[in-house]
């Protein structure tokens, strides 16, 4: 398939090309049907909800409040009103307003005015939901109410449609997020059309995503949520998987293979791990389904398909755009070295050898230092409290900020979070009268019965999100109504997202078993090993609690909550975990299989637990790194979305990501697997017999790297050292017949580390010489096993055969 699309890249192109923009007119045209469905079956504020569609089938369009202030005298003065009401009759008198309550309408709206007449406030009812009102007539309605404001009159405005146009421009986000993720890959990479490569996938993987969830919300209920997260995961392993593949071919080209067929090997290559990560990524999320909350089903529809199209793109568009740019994926620095020199040898060199000798020489103390930093982390989580925010977290500058702490210094706390108590049967008076008495009620209401129930409105005295509001709740609802004798459900916002945070909690460890479960298994059959699997399982838990713990010391805590201009402290959100987990454990998933398939490959050919660590770390951990460092600076920019939600989605996925590349799969899990030696690749024979065989990685060039195997070819490798231990780099081994004839010769890399193919079991001379060392020689007895053999070099010695 590589090759086919190499060489008809062009057909390639523009069937993607068509692909994008008929898509994106297709959903211009139909437009967006985005629904925040809360289902919670089962639910005590699920039963209230459905009473009040019953008693009230006519419900208007969103509601949305103008909050105003006086410094001095009240606002029934005739200077404050002369200022406020034509401005809302201005605002009654718009197309798409359905009516204003005004709190100047006689004596049921001197309910709106604070009871020292400091603060008022008149509700705006929009004909259609937040999501349909057009931002033109809410910024109107936004400028004729704050035009009322003059000397000591503050106005400010709150609601889900005011704050839709307090949002920064739609794709700012995104497009810093691009541009960070620009910036790293040419550093990385050193050429423009290489840095172009992952950045094109990334689009076309998104567009077409995001173009195909718009349309199938008119089919199925996706929330306005899905495409923010969709575009925050899209553009992190869209620009990943490309990052892999190019580095691969990249890779290829230097070592002298021609482009073509470079691009080929990088796709049956890397390109299998990329279509097995994304296939655990979707897996992940799929999870989320187990819930069974529906809210999270477009979420998961929004963020697969995103997915999908973007390993599509990488698997079937990026080796034709590299047919396209042939030899110029490299530098220009690059290709006249290559020219000059000819082709530069494979090694890894540099910080990432000398790390990955470092995490071999002290794997206890490497580990033990990334599990306290980890635990560290870790220790806010204890505290986690699931909510859900609202506009008292926004910015302070915000205006729905400031209106929604104008009606709590006016009405009380709990005005901004009212329950509601839908009665169906028994004596409501009794009930209006235990709920007054209970403590922690400030106010309340019981409106006309319709239909046979009376909603009775219940003004809390503490904020939506205190702890003592969910105590309230659950004393209505266990003791007030039952003593009443009176059939009623708790309702309203604050309940339902109580509701939402227990069901969710109550799932958790369910979703958690299932997402870890079906990965363990998938590695289990790539790998051919328990105790990887239950590695990877168990790292996945610890970057789970030490980014939960950073999101509960930013957001519930409030440390560093106004440098980032994230407003106000809260729970966190109810949602956020089952989201969130799904995305860390599949991206964490992608991380694992990229480290351990090269350390896979390197087992097969040496049998070298030691060997295959490192150098799988070794050669790894630099384009790991750099693919996590991408996906940070792409989800920190979410930072900037204006939805709050998405902005603490991309803090804590930014801190699991980083956590999980720089912590874990770059100190601790290679230092576990040193410590656990040959037992990682352990598999019982049975279940060796009965699991399928899936390469997720095939040995680059088969057959460069003899296997071992009785009477036929096997290899030689260890360290060249000097005589204080430290690593030779540059040495040069050769490998000679008791005739003297050269049958291998190969350079030690950073580390010192080399290996030299065998061809069959005997006796054989080994030399090695360095630059101001002497050299040494050995025979060596070759057995049907790889043969594990250190030299040691020094300075001016020249060490005769033995």
């Amino acid at each position: 398939m590589a090759r086919w699309c190499y060489r008809h890249r062009l057909v390639v192109l523009l069937l993607w090309v068509g692909a994008l923009l008929g898509l994106g007119a297709a959903a211009s045209t139909a437009g967006t049907d985005y629904a925040n469905v809360f289902s919670l079956p089962n639910t005590d504020s699920k039963r209230a909800y459905d009473q009040m569609e019953k008693a009230f089938p006519e419900r208007a369009g969103d509601t949305d409040t103008v909050v105003w202030k006086v410094d001095t005298g009240t606002v029934r003065d005739q200077s404050v009103q002369s200022r406020i009401q034509p401005a809302l009759e201005k605002i009654g008198k718009m197309a798409g307003v359905g009516g204003v309550t005004s709190p100047y309408a006689g004596d049921r709206g001197a309910a709106q005015i604070s009871a020292n007449g400091k603060i008022a406030y008149a509700q705006i009812t929009f004909a259609e939901q937040a999501n349909a009102v057009p931002k033109e007539l809410v910024q109107d309605v936004v400028d004729t109410a704050q035009g009322a404001r003059g000397s000591g009159v503050h106005v400010e405005l709150g609601g889900q449609a005011i704050q839709r146009v307090q949002e920064p421009p739609t794709g700012l986000a995104e497009m810093i997020g691009v541009l960070a993720a620009a910036v790293v890959l040419f550093l990385a990479f050193g050429s423009l059309f290489a840095m172009l490569l992952p950045i094109g996938i990334a689009i076309f993987g998104v567009g077409t995503g995001l173009f195909s969830t718009q349309l199938l919300s008119h089919v199925t209920s996706v929330p306005d949520l899905a495409p923010l997260l969709a575009t925050l995961i899209g553009l992190g392993v869209g620009i990943d998987y490309a990052l892999f593949i190019v580095t691969r071919h990249r890779r290829g080209i230097l070592r002298g293979m021609d482009p073509e067929e470079s691009a080929v090997t990088a796709l049956n290559t890397s390109g299998r791990a990329v279509l097995f990560a994304g296939g655990t990524v979707c897996i992940a999320l799929a999870g989320m389904l187990v819930t069974n909350l529906r809210f999270l089903d477009g979420v998961v529809i929004g963020t697969s398909l995103t997915v999908v199209f973007s390993v599509l793109a990488a698997v079937t568009l990026l080796p034709a755009l590299l047919g396209f740019l042939g030899s110029r994926v490299l530098s220009r620095r690059q290709r006249r070295k290559l020219a000059a020199d000819g082709p530069e040898p494979e090694r890894a060199s540099g910080f990432a050898a000398r790390w990955s000798a470092s995490v071999q020489k002290r794997p206890r103390s490497i580990a033990v230092m990334a599990l306290v930093v980890m635990a560290i982390l870790a220790i806010p989580v204890l505290s986690l409290r699931l909510g859900a925010t609202d506009q008292g977290n926004d910015d302070a500058s915000t205006t729905t900020r400031k209106a929604y702490d104008l009606l709590a210094e006016g009405f009380g706390p709990g005005f901004n979070g009212p329950l509601q108590v839908v009665s169906t049967s028994g004596d409501t008076n009794k009930l209006v009268q235990g709920i007054r008495s209970t403590a922690g009620v400030a106010q309340v209401a019981a409106l006309p019965p319709a239909q046979g129930v009376t909603v009775i409105q219940v003004v809390p005295t503490t904020s939506p999100q205190s702890e003592k509001t969910d105590q309230l709740i659950d004393t209505l609802r266990d003791k007030v109504i039952p003593d009443a004798g009176a059939q009623a459900h708790v309702g309203g916002v604050t309940a339902i997202s109580k509701d939402f945070s227990t069901v969710t909690g109550d799932r958790l460890p369910l979703f958690i078993a299932t997402i870890i479960g079906l990965g363990f298994l998938l590695l289990m059959v790539a790998f051919r090993s328990l105790v990887v699997p239950l590695t990877a399982a168990l790292m996945n838990l610890i970057a789970a609690a030490a980014s939960f713990g950073v999101l509960v010391a930013i957001f519930q805590w409030g440390w560093g909550l106004s440098l980032l201009g994230l407003g106000k402290e809260g729970p966190i959100n109810a949602f956020l975990p089952v989201i969130m987990l799904s995305l860390l454990f599949g991206l964490s998933m992608d991380y694992q299989v990229f480290l351990v398939s090269r350390m896979h490959e390197e087992w097969v050919h040496t049998k070298d637990n030691a060997r295959a660590v490192r150098v799988g770390l070794a050669e790894t951990s630099r384009v790991i790194n750099s693919a996590a460092l991408i996906m940070v600076c792409v989800f920190l920019a979410f930072v900037l979305s204006g939805d709050s939600g998405a902005a603490m989605a991309g803090v804590g996925l930014a801190a699991a990501v980083a956590l999980d590349a720089f912590i874990l799969r770059t100190a601790l899990v290679p230092a576990a697997m040193h410590l656990l030696g040959k037992s990682n690749w352990w598999l019982p024979a049975g279940l060796e017999k009965r699991l399928p065989h899936l390469a997720v990685e095939p040995a680059e060039e088969p057959g460069s790297l003899p296997r071992a195997s009785a009477g036929g070819p096997t290899v030689v490798h260890g360290f060249v050292r000097d005589a204080e231990g430290a690593p030779v780099d540059g040495a040069v081994l050769t490998l000679l017949s008791k005739g003297g004839r050269q049958l291998d010769r190969v350079t030690s890399l950073a580390d010192g580390s080399y290996i030299v193919s065998v061809p069959a079991p005997g006796t054989y001379l080994l030399s090695a010489t360095a630059s101001s060392y002497g050299a040494r020689a050995r025979h060596i007895v070759v057995t049907d096993e790889p043969l594990v053999h250190d030299l040691e070099l020094t300075e001016g010695e020249v060490d005769a055969v033995n």
